[in-house]
């Protein structure tokens, strides 16, 4: 059996592989894409829908006039009829799931008492109108429909909209529609790419301006996302998807063969999989794995390119050295299939989930388990978190003094006011007094 392009790497106190740490180097945003995506953003920006018409147009091939890029009542109709009875099914398991974690992860307006009587707090209080991507190129990311506007659902935002291509017959895919509906859409765009991020961050005569922008795409879609920050709210900058697995000898090749390749399918051949093991047994047969796999799938193009360049398996000295290797990588999906695998993953600290054990496949956070699979890539899971409910909700700070609470702070404000030299500021807690 013909081995895979996937190296095998050693990874120790020694001395680091420069291919190791080119590995963990990688940018979350792809060379060349912001200059690409300033222009078209700028052209949106001055020029509205005439310019997102044009770009449709250029990359979507989509209809030739705005109304047609909304989808209509019995566009969503025929696709409700087109979608298959097990789909439907399993989507309403999946949003079911979904809701139950995001109604779980929402946080309760509470007070505390200020010492004289007073009191401090926060309130929160959804987004107006928020916009999701949907990636509907490469692959139809029904589930992205779930993952991001059910938990702005949960959270209680009026206006959710959703831009996602269409096909070059101008026509949205049935199942990702259907999941838009379910998760309750309000408006759905047949806009792709960096135009879809500047209509929504921007707003043109026939696509009102969100606050907030989520959900994943590609190289363009994520530099523009990055770009349009500040006149929007983003969840994240997230790039191609990756995944790192943690394994000793009580893994299974098979298995985690398999979960490498999920991430490597997605198609834009920059995803990332890593595999860490103390065992060079287990590396060995995972590379014969992967290449045994890959011929099976359908994909096989862009897993190639991944398995060429984006694939790395690492022989560490012990599970703590893998441990420590899996924190510099930071990866998107981090899975332990260890021996003991909870105590170990309480040591993983940089990562946007953890999936837990022998039975716990990446793919269930994909589609099925609850929390939003919109995870930060790029090594940015050592500073950003996965998309939550409380995403979709503004947290707002409540102050309630008594003239007691004001007299016992009072000289803490003038103090400050005369060291930064702000006297209207203590002037305005004096005056009272």
């Amino acid at each position: 059996m013909k081995k895979t392009d996937a190296p095998i790497l050693k990874y120790s106190a020694k001395g680091r592989s420069r291919k190791i740490e080119d590995f963990l180097l990688r940018p979350p945003v792809e060379k060349g894409a912001d200059e690409i995506a300033r222009k078209v953003l700028e052209d949106i920006r001055k020029k509205g829908d005439s310019a997102v018409l044009k770009y449709a147009r250029q990359f979507d091939r989509a209809p030739s006039t705005m109304t047609e890029l909304q989808v209509s009542k019995a566009e969503m109709t025929a696709a409700k009829k087109a979608v298959d009875a097990d789909f439907k099914k399993a989507a309403k398991e999946a949003h079911k799931r979904i809701a139950q974690f995001a109604v779980a992860g929402l946080r309760e307006d509470w007070r505390m008492p200020a010492p004289q009587g007073g009191w401090l707090g926060e309130k929160f209080v959804p987004l107006d109108r928020i916009g999701a991507y949907i990636p509907g190129g490469t692959a139809p990311l029904a589930s992205t429909a779930l993952m991001t506007l059910t938990l702005a659902q949960v959270a209680g935002v009026p206006e959710l909209v959703a831009c996602t291509p269409a096909d070059s017959e101008g026509k949205v895919n049935p199942y990702i529609l259907y999941a838009l509906d379910l998760a309750g859409a309000t408006e759905i765009y047949k806009v792709g790419g960096i135009q879809a991020i500047g209509a929504m961050a921007y707003g043109t005569k026939s696509i009102g301006k969100v606050q907030k922008i989520v959900g994943p795409g590609g190289p363009y879609v994520t530099a523009a996302k990055r770009l349009v920050y500040g006149e929007v709210a983003l969840d994240m900058v997230a790039g191609p998807s990756e995944i790192a697995v943690l394994a000793d000898e009580s893994a299974n090749p098979v298995h985690v063969a398999a979960d490498l390749l999920s991430q490597a399918e997605h198609g834009t051949g920059s995803e990332k999989a890593l595999l860490v093991t103390p065992s060079e047994k287990l590396a060995k047969e995972v590379r014969l794995e992967l290449d045994a796999q890959a011929k099976q799938l359908p994909r096989k193009k862009p897993v190639a390119k991944v398995l060429a360049r984006g694939c790395i398996l690492t022989v560490v000295a012990d599970i703590e050295k893998g441990i420590e290797l899996c924190n510099r990588f930071a990866p998107e999906h981090m899975e332990v299939i260890t021996k003991r695998a909870e105590a170990v993953a309480k040591k993983i600290d940089r990562a946007g989930a953890i999936f837990i054990g022998p039975w716990t496949p990446e793919a269930v956070g994909d589609f099925a388990a609850g929390p939003s699979h919109v995870l930060p890539t790029g090594g940015t899971a050592a500073f950003f978190s996965g998309l939550t409910v409380e995403d979709f909700r503004r947290r707002v700070s409540l102050i309630h003094f008594t003239k007691g609470d004001l007299e016992e702070t009072v000289s803490i404000v003038e103090a400050f006011g005369r060291v930064e030299t702000l006297d209207a500021h203590a002037r305005s807690a004096t005056f009272r007094l």
